[in-house]
């Protein structure tokens, strides 16, 4: 019996490469044309799941998901190639429904993440000020919005006036389909629709808004340490995050 008999977990591996799609294609480009960039695939254009285009407007986009497709082996991983997955779900889900995708995200403005405080300790009070508060005072200057903040889990209702702002900001982003997925993506992984639009307006740098997501997780690491397995899952998110805000941010590019 070989060691791939009797281990499971190489067992595993070799099953989810069976079931990868074998590389077909040589070469990957780009086609360029009326400012829409075609992936390429040995000069054919490539499709994303649902049979639409594989094409983006954003330029250096576009090149990443050619570095992905020219980076795949013998088989083609999809876990490894974030930007065409961003891709695919920007032109095959938010394209059709951005409306929603839109509503989902700027709903985030009724209880974001910056809203809740802890009462202690005072270390991790003083780490949520730190990182949160100017992201909050971003916002007041510029958009004129102001959020109340409470301690602990209890729900607020803020003010109508500056959740219809941020929403107002978050439906601009439905000209462009791939803009708002990445907006939705750092949403939904920071928890906070004010740093995802932090960090797309560049009022934030990709780090600055990363460590603002993670100051709570960041306390707990701190004070217990850190979780071999937890880390990779956060490596992985980070991975999505960096992508997303490559998208999102071709917005202020505009």
């Amino acid at each position: 019996m070989t060691r791939s008999d009797t281990d499971p977990v190489r067992r595993a591996q070799q099953h989810a490469a069976a079931e990868l799609p074998k590389r077909f294609y040589k070469n990957a480009s780009l086609a360029v044309r009326d400012g829409v960039c075609q992936l390429l695939l040995d000069g054919r254009p490539a499709r994303t799941p649902a049979k639409n285009p594989l094409a983006v407007s954003h330029a250096a986009f576009a090149e990443e998901l050619v570095k992905e497709w020219a980076a795949q082996k013998q088989h083609i991983n999809p876990v490894q190639m974030p930007f065409t997955r961003l891709a695919n779900s920007a032109i095959d889900g938010v394209a059709s429904a951005p409306d929603a995708v839109a509503a989902e995200t700027a709903a985030y403005a009724k209880s974001d993440l910056l809203f809740y405080r802890a009462g202690q300790p005072d270390g991790l009070v003083a780490l949520q000020s730190q990182h949160w508060d100017p992201v909050l005072d971003y916002f007041r200057d510029r958009y004129q919005t102001r959020f109340l903040l409470a301690e602990g889990l209890i729900y607020l209702d803020q003010p109508a006036e500056s959740v219809a702002r941020i929403s107002g900001l978050v439906q601009s982003y439905r000209k462009e389909p791939l803009c708002l997925a990445g907006l939705q993506v750092m949403t939904s992984l920071t928890g906070s629709v004010l740093i995802a639009l932090a960090a797309a307006e560049n009022a934030l740098s990709g780090d600055a808004a990363w460590e603002a997501a993670q100051v709570d997780e960041d306390w707990n690491i701190s004070q217990w340490g850190a979780d071999a397995e937890a880390q990779a899952r956060r490596a992985f998110r980070r991975r999505e995050f960096d992508v997303a805000l490559v998208a999102a941010a071709h917005m202020s590019d505009q």
